[in-house]
């Protein structure tokens, strides 16, 4: 049976603009898991992380008629999960009251936060695609 590095041997990507709505949010989950299961990826975990960085996108992070940005990022055993906003005077922090970014910590092997273009702020997530490889580090950057 073929790998996905036989299968995806270079850098493949998926990036999408979407409504910074409740709309937009679930449609960027639907999109990620159509994408994911084109490549032959897991759903499961990069669709949590997914469903959550987007509704913090258009709940923290929106700007009335500006969009947010959904990508996908898949490179020889990693998975890269990117969501834009225009919000980029508000860093996402683990808190309390919020569960997002907890869920996001727990099935993310690494996250973090990077300065978009002016105004933008990019809440990244990276998941392993190699068997039985499982970190947790935030990396803000």
């Amino acid at each position: 049976m073929a790998t996905l590095s036989d299968v995806i041997p270079q850098l493949v990507d998926f990036h999408v603009q979407l409504s910074a709505t409740p709309r937009g949010a679930r449609l960027a989950r639907l999109l990620a898991v159509e994408q994911l299961r084109g490549w032959g990826l897991p759903l499961h975990d990069p669709a949590h992380i997914v469903a959550e960085l987007a509704a913090n996108a258009v709940t923290h992070g929106r700007v009335p008629g500006r969009d947010f940005r959904l990508a996908l990022t898949v490179a020889p055993d990693v998975l890269l999960i990117e969501v834009t906003d225009t919000r980029g005077d508000r860093i996402p922090e683990i808190r309390d009251p919020g569960r997002g970014l907890v869920l996001v910590d727990a099935l993310a092997d690494r996250w973090g936060v990077r300065e978009g273009p002016v105004p933008c702020k990019v809440v990244w997530a990276e998941v392993s695609l190699a068997a039985g490889s499982r970190g947790s580090a935030i990396r803000r950057t």
